[in-house]
């Protein structure tokens, strides 16, 4: 019976001809790759393959990756994998209530009969791609008169959870730091975001930013407005509120909108002044792109740059917008190339 990895043990880097197996797994998706070393050296990986998986119709993430390989004519040689997914390792399983369904490593290793499997942060994933972005795979959210700058890249973004994790420049390999800065206590901004917290505060001890910032935290936004406008909450799902809000035809689903942009304006300048993120920040998940316009409009801006005597330093620090699409599983596969992480 296959082992599942250890955490201890040494990082081994791919050959530089493997093919590896990469999944970039979320609440709502999973995103699954074959890759291969790009020998030009201008990104570490070439995608082969790539399939994008609703969840919710898969009864495991073994299904989903023995579909992959079966149906996608993918070789057989293929003996590792790495699967990118928020939440951690605790024995065989990856803790996340987010995902669909419980993982099991070592039904993944041996339904596929994989000889390594590694797991690691989904948005450490994200974030080691962002090496390899250029402006054409990015829209400007905040943009800055000044020369970029060298120094850590924040990568964040709100989707069925709210993930984040700091690149860390560096030779002759940069390193990624994941984060559980989702988790991290809710702290309002204003009047009406402490009447907020003060409702969530009556439903759970710790409420934390993915509380609010998240498909669910839209949701709970939502909810908390209704009840202080006295109002029925008629919508029940995040697609729904978003595009009421984005419509102006439901008032407490545009506050919601509003507010949430807000809170993520603040808590990425949090998080800016933490890591000391001078390289900039990158916005990703799966609910920013279909709210671009209106997180244009917001207070995303003014909340960021309002940190008090922090605010000229915020005010050089770029922002960008990048759809997750097949970064996810390029930076996994990146990592594990690159020998960046522990497979067993």
């Amino acid at each position: 019976m296959a082992e599942v990895a250890n955490p201890r043990s040494a990082p081994q880097r791919l050959p530089q001809e493997a093919l590896l197996l990469a999944a970039d797994v979320g609440g709502t998706h999973a995103r699954v790759g074959l890759l291969s070393r790009r020998p030009d050296g201008a990104s570490p990986v070439t995608v082969l393959r790539y399939q994008r998986y609703a969840c919710a119709e898969w009864p495991s993430l073994a299904a989903v990756l023995q579909h992959f390989v079966t149906c996608l004519d993918v070789p057989a040689a293929i003996d590792q994998c790495v699967v990118a997914s928020a939440g951690y390792v605790l024995d065989d399983a990856i803790v996340n209530d987010n995902l669909a369904w419980p993982v099991s490593i070592r039904d993944i290793r041996q339904s596929l009969a994989l000889d390594q499997l590694a797991v690691i942060n989904d948005f450490e994933a994200v974030a080691w791609a962002t090496q390899f972005l250029t402006d054409a795979d990015t829209l400007p959210v905040i943009q800055t008169s000044a020369p970029p700058q060298q120094g850590p890249v924040l990568v964040m973004g709100p989707g069925t959870g709210l993930g984040s994790a700091v690149l860390l420049p560096g030779q002759p390999h940069a390193t990624v730091l994941a984060t559980e800065a989702g988790q991290i206590a809710l702290a309002p901004g204003n009047e009406r975001e402490i009447e907020i917290l003060r409702l969530f505060a009556r439903e759970r001890s710790h409420v934390s930013f993915e509380y609010a910032l998240s498909g669910p935290g839209l949701r709970n936004l939502y909810r908390a407005i209704c009840t202080l406008r006295d109002v029925p909450a008629v919508l029940r799902e995040p697609n729904a509120i978003t595009h009421a809000a984005l419509m102006r035809s439901d008032p407490s689903a545009v506050e919601a909108l509003e507010v949430f942009c807000g809170l993520l304006g603040s808590f990425a300048a949090d998080l800016v002044l933490l890591y000391g993120a001078r390289g900039g920040v990158f916005l990703a998940g799966g609910i920013l792109p279909q709210i671009r316009q209106a997180l244009l409009a917001s207070s995303f801006r003014e909340r960021f740059f309002n940190k008090g005597v922090m605010r000229p330093f915020l005010q050089q620090v770029p922002v960008r917008l990048m759809e997750h699409g097949q970064h996810g599983v390029i930076g996994a596969a990146g990592l594990a190339i690159a020998g960046h992480v522990v497979a067993g």
